[in-house]
C-alpha cells in the first residue's frame, strides 16, 4: 500500500477535508512550506489557492503520483502533530513529540486489532477522515507498505 492508495482509498471528499486541515503556520514552523508549495506547483499557498488546486492534486493522486502524497502526509500530519501524539501515547509507541526514530519497530508495538481500538477511542475527537488517515499511514510505516487499506464507515463519504 502507496500514501497515494490510502488517499484514493478514502475518497475525493476525505482528501478536499485533509486538504483544509492543512496549517500553513506549522510548515512554516517546520521549514516544509515552500517544498510543499512548489510540489503542488502553486505560485502562492493560501486557504484560496490550496482549495482551488484540489482538483488538480486529486488527478495527480488519482494517477498515484506517490512523490507529491508523501509531500501532503507530511503537510497533514505536521498540522495535526497533537492528533499524532495522543494516538502514538495511547498505543504506547515511544516518540518525541509525535516523531518517532526510523528504526523504532513499530510493529512491535501494535497488537492485533489497533486501528479499530485507536479509530473508536479517537473518533468523537478527530475529523473521521483525519483518524483514518493517520491509522492507515502509521500501519503502513510499520509494515513497510504491506498492510491493507482499513477504512472505517464514517471516513468515508456515503454512495
Amino acid at each position: 500500500m502507496q500514501l497515494a492508495d490510502i488517499f484514493q482509498g478514502l475518497g475525493e471528499d476525505a482528501f478536499r477535508e485533509l486538504l483544509g486541515q492543512i496549517s500553513f503556520g506549522k510548515l512554516k514552523t517546520y521549514r516544509i512550506y515552500e517544498a510543499v508549495k512548489v510540489r503542488m506547483h502553486l505560485a502562492k499557498l493560501n486557504s484560496e489557492t490550496l482549495r482551488k488546486a484540489a482538483p488538480r492534486l486529486w488527478e495527480r493522486i488519482s494517477q498515484g503520483e506517490e512523490v507529491l502524497a508523501a509531500e501532503l502526509s507530511q503537510a497533514i500530519l505536521v498540522s495535526k502533530l497533537d492528533m499524532v501524539i495522543e494516538v502514538l501515547n495511547f498505543l504506547g509507541i515511544p516518540h518525541n513529540d509525535g516523531f518517532f526514530e526510523k528504526d523504532t519497530d513499530l510493529a512491535a508495538h501494535l497488537p492485533e486489532g489497533w486501528r479499530e481500538k485507536a479509530y473508536e477511542e479517537f473518533k468523537g475527537k478527530h475529523s473521521a477522515a483525519l483518524l483514518a488517515f493517520y491509522l492507515n499511514h502509521l500501519a503502513k510505516e510499520a509494515t513497510e507498505g504491506t498492510s491493507t487499506l482499513f477504512l472505517p464507515e464514517e471516513s468515508t463519504p456515503a454512495s
